[in-house]
């Protein structure tokens, strides 16, 4: 205003134009500070309705992202209010279109399991904002169909591996429309449902079962056979070229195995007498295995028929297989009866061994072992009588009857079997007191006998006569007249001249010799015991 003036001096104006002037300037100065003013009062307005409709859309954001509500900073500016509202807006609405990307991306993935599986899709609201709980949730489904179509996959391509195989060995032609999916259709045409795996799986077992039957039924030809071949004394070289031995149990080697029995059964017919022959030696081994009485195998007339029909057969097969079956359902208790008759008979020839003198001229100490095999012996019988014991009784609750060897009760057979072990042994201590008792006799009424000659000890003709004492009887020995006996081998010396009279050579006497009998003694050589 000042410039103003000093130039409107030098031009002249007038003093009135003057003021009239500078009211002129005042007036625009004003006119241009008020429309910047209201240039910046309409920003402050654009950024309060920005900060407004962000707020808004924040809100709307935030429930469709199930997130919290936003809360801006109160004491900052409007500017920087406006502009973290803003940025947060384009945030969210980054989030937003990410997840509603993944979701349409998972819907994908699931239909096309649920068409290979052929389950119902996942439950989610396709045109809402799914949180990130969903989606986890989302992809955790997928991610188990998944695992459950490889699974279901693999299931399918090994059953389908099996099921061509059996079909294969079983000649059989798949004739119906799932056998020919399955077979024929391409692997991942397939579809993994619940109920295709569970017809898979019953296909399979089907099929398993068939050929567990004719593996059972070439089985049992194969051993029908093999008994026929036994009984009829088949020669080995024609059963070389049998169909026995066609392997695996296919349709054919089933017919061709009974196309061999039906061969054998007739040959078995035109050679009924040798067959049932074979039979009775059978069925006498199942017997002898079942521990049966003489009384029991009478009770089987037929086995003494000697008339050989087709009926005898029969009668002879059936207690075969009766046999047969008693043996093999109560197994183990007879290999365990059996087991205790093996380790008696041990128990009774160690017994009999240790009454052989002759066990002690054994050297390597064979003795000792003896001595300790029959120690182990008599625990072992001990202890599996008190098994078997337990065993019978239970077994004879069971079957609510006795359990018999050779026709007694278990527990009599072992006590008779005991009772007659002690009956031996006291016979054999009453023979062989009886034996020493008539030895003594015969001693004291002839002298005594050489038993066992051996090597005689020859005593030159200066060799001084030695005196031994000897139970404190004192025994001359050793004349080359004299005779010597050992008390542990019964051994005698004698010398080679004749036995001396009664008054040939001095002889002393234990005091018991010298009773009535002296004389008779006397007449005889003269006995020396050694140590």
């Amino acid at each position: 205003m000042a410039a103003l003036r000093d130039i409107w001096e030098e031009i002249g104006i007038p003093e009135e134009q003057r003021l009239e002037r500078t009211d002129v300037v005042k007036k625009h100065i004003k006119s241009l500070l008020d429309m910047m003013v209201a240039e910046e009062e309409s920003l402050k307005e654009r950024l309060l309705k920005s900060i407004a409709l962000c707020r808004k859309e924040l809100d709307v954001l935030c429930r469709e992202l199930q997130l919290d509500p936003f809360e801006a900073e109160e004491e900052s500016t409007i500017l920087q209010m406006e502009k973290n509202l803003r940025t947060r807006v384009e945030v969210m609405l980054k989030q937003k279109r990410d997840r509603k990307q993944e979701l349409k991306s998972l819907q994908e993935q699931d239909r096309d399991l649920c068409d290979i599986l052929c389950t119902a899709p996942f439950c989610i609201d396709s045109n809402a904002v799914p949180s990130l709980e969903d989606l986890d949730r989302y992809r955790r489904h997928l991610a188990a169909l998944a695992a459950q179509k490889e699974q279901r996959r693999e299931e399918f391509v090994s059953s389908k591996r099996q099921i061509i195989l059996l079909m294969e060995e079983l000649d059989h032609t798949p004739d119906t429309s799932f056998e020919r999916d399955v077979v024929c259709e391409d692997e991942e045409a397939f579809c993994l449902s619940t109920d295709n795996i569970a017809a898979l799986q019953s296909l399979l077992q089907q099929l398993e079962a068939r050929r567990s039957l004719n593996e059972a039924v070439c089985t049992e030809l194969r051993s029908r056979i093999a008994a026929l071949w036994e009984r009829l004394q088949i020669p080995a070289e024609e059963r070389e070229a049998s169909a026995v031995h066609l392997p695996g149990s296919r349709a054919r080697t089933r017919k061709a195995l009974q196309l061999e029995v039906e061969r054998l059964e007739e040959m078995k017919l035109q050679n009924m007498k040798s067959v049932i022959q074979a039979i009775r030696a059978e069925l006498a081994d199942y017997w002898d295995k079942c521990f049966y009485s003489q009384e029991q195998r009478e009770g089987f007339s037929p086995y003494y028929d000697e008339h050989y029909t087709e009926t005898l057969l029969e009668l002879h097969d059936a207690e075969v297989e009766k046999m047969k079956n008693y043996y093999e359902a109560h197994k183990d208790l007879f290999e365990a009866v059996q087991k205790w008759e093996e380790n008696w008979k041990l128990f009774l020839e160690l017994e009999r061994k240790a009454t052989d003198p002759s066990r002690f001229a054994n050297r390597g100490g064979n003795l000792l072992k003896e001595e300790k095999q029959r120690a182990k012996l008599q625990k072992t019988l001990s202890k599996l009588q008190e098994e078997l014991e337990s065993r019978v009784q239970a077994w004879e609750q069971e079957q609510e009857g006795a359990f018999l060897v050779k026709g007694q009760q278990f527990m009599e057979y072992v006590s008779e079997q005991w009772q007659l072990y002690r009956l031996e042994k006291e016979k054999e201590k009453q023979e062989r007191h009886l034996k020493k008792s008539r030895q003594i006799e015969t001693e004291m009424m002839y002298g005594s006998t050489p038993r066992t000659p051996i090597k005689r000890r020859v005593l030159g003709p200066h060799t001084p006569g030695k005196v031994r004492k000897l139970n404190g009887t004192s025994i001359a020995s050793a004349t080359p007249n004299s005779t010597v006996r050992s008390a542990f081998g019964g051994t005698i010396y004698h010398s080679p001249t004749a036995r001396l009279p009664p008054s040939g050579g001095k002889r002393e006497l234990s005091k018991a010799s010298r009773s009535d009998s002296a004389s008779r003694v006397l007449n005889s050589t003269t006995t020396t015991a050694l140590c």
